[in-house]
């Protein structure tokens, strides 16, 4: 082969390899580049992931630390709650006491105004509006106590207490101790009322008995008889029915 030929072989095959050193060398530095950048990216995420895992942490401990406290709240709650339980126990206590103490002045009051004979004015008649305002759902509009009215024959006759509301008229008989006799009194009571006050003729009439005491066998024959029955209590004269009693209008 001619020399000339081979030397233009030779420099073909030197200008191939240069391509082909140079073309190695740029996918090399793209290789190189890119393994940098994965090995960059790896780093940020493994110091991401280490920060992930020191927030997750730090979390935990500020739950369980939360959960310490809660725990702490709970214990203080619940000895809030047991002592506030003693409280509401010695309340009731001290209340139990008072409405001891409140029936017991009432009942003294009661034997006084008794022995003084002015249970009407003393016990009743302060009481008479509450009364009738809770059992009949009125307001007295005039009440009278120890009313003394006289028949045209000149029979004299004494109430112990009259109420009169816009619907009705209310009869109070007071006794410091209330027997089956009394009872059986106060209908015939009942019975001559508007002989006495003939301008109620139109109007219902409800009996109202009182007392410093009532025993049970009384207090069911005069609810027999539909009348409402008062004794001392809570509030000086309290009414003894039964709940849901209602009174007899005559």
């Amino acid at each position: 082969m001619p020399m000339p030929a081979v030397e233009e072989r030779v420099d073909r095959l030197e200008e191939a390899i240069d391509r082909f050193v140079a073309n190695v060398g740029v996918e090399f530095n793209k290789l190189y580049n890119s393994q940098m950048r994965t090995e960059a990216e790896l780093r940020e995420f493994k110091e991401e992931m280490r920060l992930y895992r020191e927030d997750t942490q730090a979390f935990k401990d500020e739950m369980r630390i939360f959960k310490d406290e809660m725990g702490g709240f709970k214990d203080e709650m619940r000895t809030f709650k047991d002592e506030m339980g003693g409280f509401k126990d010695e309340m009731g206590a001290f209340k139990d006491e008072m409405r001891k103490d409140r029936r017991e002045m009432n009942r003294k009051w009661g034997d006084l105004a008794n022995k003084l004979g002015t249970m009407v004015e003393d016990l009743v008649y302060p009481s008479l509006p509450r009364v009738i305002k809770e059992t009949l759902g009125q307001e007295p509009q005039r009440i009278w106590a120890r009313f003394k009215q006289r028949l045209p024959d000149g029979l004299l006759k004494e109430f112990d207490a009259i109420a009169r509301t816009q619907d009705l008229v209310c009869l109070n008989s007071t006794k410091a101790t209330l027997r089956s006799g009394d009872v059986d009194a106060f209908v015939t009571d009942i019975a001559t009322f508007r002989e006495y006050f003939p301008e109620y003729r139109d109007l219902p009439l409800v009996g109202i008995l009182a007392t410093l005491a009532v025993e049970e066998s009384v207090l069911n024959y005069a609810e027999k008889q539909g009348f409402l029955v008062l004794a001392i209590g809570d509030e000086v004269m309290e009414v003894k029915n039964r709940p849901g009693f209602e009174p007899k209008r005559w």
